[in-house]
């Protein structure tokens, strides 16, 4: 599969948030071209403000490995991570993150130094125009 593809699974995953009145963004987590790990915003449903797509997915992720590291895997999101996911993601030492959809008002990539680990390799804008289309339309339906 192509970085496309996986896109849309977390893409497919958004639209899962949107579904149940979450803001939508959705995540998936690939190791050696599986699936290991999927999440969407579930912070309404949780009452939990940690409980971001990509937290969810680094989660089962982590579950499915049986380990706290995700040195192999690639994390697919919608939209680019906020700092909190940054360093979850930091953590995990994640060998790639893929985003969808830039954030100028809270993603991670607006610090300095990055939040990120220092091996992990960003590829932004995959699918970007869906991503973006998917935020702004909630976001205007709720205005």
């Amino acid at each position: 599969m192509t970085d496309q593809d996986y896109m849309k699974e977390a893409l497919a995953e958004a639209k899962l948030a949107l579904e149940e009145g979450e803001i939508p963004i959705g995540a998936v987590v690939v190791c050696k071209g599986r699936i290991i790990g999927r999440g969407h915003n579930m912070t309404e449903r949780l009452t939990d403000p940690t409980a971001h797509a990509e937290m969810i997915a680094i989660t089962a992720a982590t579950e499915a490995i049986g380990g706290k590291y995700l040195t192999d895997c690639t994390l697919y999101v919608t939209v680019e991570p906020c700092p909190m996911c940054a360093g979850a993601l930091n953590w995990s030492q994640i060998s790639r993150i893929v985003y969808g959809a830039p954030d100028p008002k809270r993603g991670s990539t607006l610090f300095s130094p990055s939040l990120f680990h220092p091996k992990t390799e960003i590829t932004a804008g995959i699918l970007q125009d869906a991503c973006t289309a998917l935020m702004k339309d909630f976001f205007k339906n709720k205005r």
